[in-house]
């Protein structure tokens, strides 16, 4: 596509900020970007690649933060995310070679019900609970394979990881999203390397939504430390239903 204006970069950067608010609390805020980006002119391809250098920024951010407060620690975390960025990089070279269309039709029904779950499910993350996963197992299993869901096809990998490490690890759901977030910049950044291999990137646009990403990812952790359980349980609900209904329509 020809170069674009200031006035649609500021507007890049604002959508940016909005996204990286709402990924930084639940995940979900593809579903604003990427009808954007390809209204914007960019094809398919380069607006899921360009997306995905923004979320990068916003994920880092939120991750930044999370660490700063206390909720992560990245000692313990980091092989998890090391597993995450693997797995993405082979669910993006698989994408290349396969068809989404399963995970398209699959994907709404499992998000409808974790929707339902979360909604109807008032004290669930509020404490920290018990595993039911050894560190281990959760460590093989978790990290890769939603790391290599979020590089094949990624509508809702924020909700998966959290419900992971609430249901599975155990965490609250504040420390769950504090890690969700670190598995998400590690799959997102597995994906961006894969992109920009293939050329894929619109730069221009990428660089405002990393700007607005950054500031909206730290703001985004603000608030769900501030809102705590209540309001991650909530806005996971409403996002989840809103991909669930965006693929569903697609």
């Amino acid at each position: 596509m020809e170069s674009i204006g200031i006035e649609l970069l500021a507007l890049f950067v604002l959508l940016g900020g909005v996204a990286g608010c709402v990924d930084a609390i639940a995940g979900g805020g593809g579903l604003i970007m990427v009808p954007m980006l390809l209204a914007s002119g960019l094809p398919p391809t380069a607006a899921l690649a360009t997306n995905k250098l923004g979320s990068v920024s916003g994920a880092l951010a939120a991750t930044v933060h999370f660490v700063r407060v206390g909720q992560l620690s990245l000692r313990s975390a980091w092989p998890l995310a090391l597993l995450a960025f693997g797995g993405s990089v082979l669910g993006c070279w698989l994408l290349t070679r396969i068809d989404s269309a399963v995970l398209a039709r699959l994907i709404p029904v499992l998000l409808i019900a974790f929707a339902l779950y979360f909604a109807f499910s008032p004290q669930l993350g509020q404490v920290d609970s018990q595993r039911r996963l050894s560190p281990l197992s959760f460590a093989v299993l978790v990290p890769s394979l939603i790391g290599f869901y979020d590089g094949f096809f990624g509508p809702g990998t924020g909700a998966f990881l959290a419900m992971a490490f609430v249901l599975l690890a155990g965490f609250n759901l504040v420390k769950a999203t504090a890690h969700a977030k670190l598995l998400n910049f590690s799959s997102n950044l597995g994906a961006l390397l894969f992109f920009i291999g293939y050329g894929s990137i619109h730069w221009d646009i990428g660089l405002a939504l990393t700007v607005g990403q950054l500031l909206g990812g730290t703001l985004g952790a603000r608030l769900a430390i501030r809102g705590g359980q209540r309001l991650i349980r909530w806005v996971m609900v409403v996002m989840s239903l809103a991909i669930s209904i965006k693929l569903l329509g697609a």
